[in-house]
């Protein structure tokens, strides 16, 4: 009997967990809804990732308090390579906005796909035909336009942060449940501006319901290439860009170094694939392909920029 332990013990020594990683499927939890930005670009990446795998990838939506409610479920499992995060920026900020004391600091990035830029849309029968006529009106009307946003720590509210900040004007937050419903305020006359993804207004855009008045970038948007840059405007914005939103697989930390390696390897060889290529062209996703350190350093300076642009336009204490 302690023959086979012995002999049970060394067998485990010199194949550890790892070397069958993995054994079974893998559960990717998407912290946003199906059919979002986020569930778009994991999906496809996800469905090629698992090729080099040799299991399948089972993608679970699940939605709440801005992401936190699947980003705790991924904490709360084990850190076994079993149970993924496929996130975009939000967790990064949730302990400065009060929403969750776990943010990215307890995962591993096992791999950082890309970044979006954001733009600014009215509606089809707004009186403003560039961003300075919405901002100058604001100015001369504190508090009268009314700006559509998804509660604190969202995208919309980020941005409009910084854009009182930059530019002194003020405007009536209004809250609603989702960047589409408060993209949706704009389109119907509720609201007069707000800020979105660029796909996220794109087809509205083609159908002449809203128009992009800028775009939050330094370079033309693939997308939008005739959209005017913010910073030719109100050249200000420049101490915030690059900004926009980010996706990535993330693993808890504590989780095996070499079944990260495995994972990482797996996406890295899945991100520049031909046909996933074209998904993040038609997101306009500016594509990073990210591993690593690299990886840990981009979420470091994005949440610096962030945290510190902020504080600066007041909506966060110093």
């Amino acid at each position: 009997m302690k023959k086979l332990l012995a002999l049970t013990l060394i067998f485990a020594l010199a194949f550890p967990a790892f070397a069958d990683y993995p054994d079974r499927n893998i559960t990717g939890v998407v912290l946003w809804g199906a059919g979002g930005t986020t569930d778009s670009l994991i999906r496809p990446l996800s469905a090629v990732a698992e090729q080099y795998l040799g299991k399948s990838i089972i993608i679970q939506n699940m939605t709440g308090a801005a992401g936190s409610v699947a980003t705790q479920y991924v904490y709360d499992a084990k850190p076994d390579g079993y149970t993924l995060l496929m996130g975009a920026e939000n967790p990064a900020l949730y302990d400065v906005l009060g929403i969750s004391e776990v943010t990215y600091d307890e995962f591993d990035c096992v791999y950082l796909i890309g970044d979006e830029a954001v733009g600014i849309i009215v509606g089809k029968n707004s009186p403003y035909k560039t961003f300075t006529e919405a901002i100058n009106a604001a100015k001369e009307k504190p508090f009268t336009l009314k700006y559509s946003m998804t509660g604190k720590g969202g995208l919309p509210w980020v941005v409009g942060s910084f854009i009182m900040d930059v530019t002194g004007a003020m405007f009536n937050m209004i809250p609603y449940e989702s960047d589409s419903a408060a993209k949706n305020a704009v389109v119907n006359g509720e609201c007069d501006f707000t800020a979105c993804l660029l796909l996220q207004g794109i087809e509205e855009a083609k159908a002449g319901d809203v128009k992009f008045l800028s775009v939050m970038a330094n370079e033309p948007a693939r997308a939008l290439p005739d959209v005017p840059l913010i910073v030719k405007e109100f050249p200000g914005f420049s101490k915030y860009l690059p900004w926009g939103a980010f996706y990535g697989v993330f693993a808890k930390k504590g989780t095996d170094p070499a079944i990260i390696a495995k994972l990482a390897d797996a996406f890295k060889k899945a991100g520049p694939d031909e046909n996933y290529q074209k998904v993040l062209v038609n997101f306009d996703v500016n594509f990073m392909g990210y591993t690593g350190e690299k990886a840990a350093q981009y979420i470091s300076s994005w949440r610096k920029n962030t945290v510190e642009a902020l504080k600066s336009s007041g909506a966060l204490d110093d």
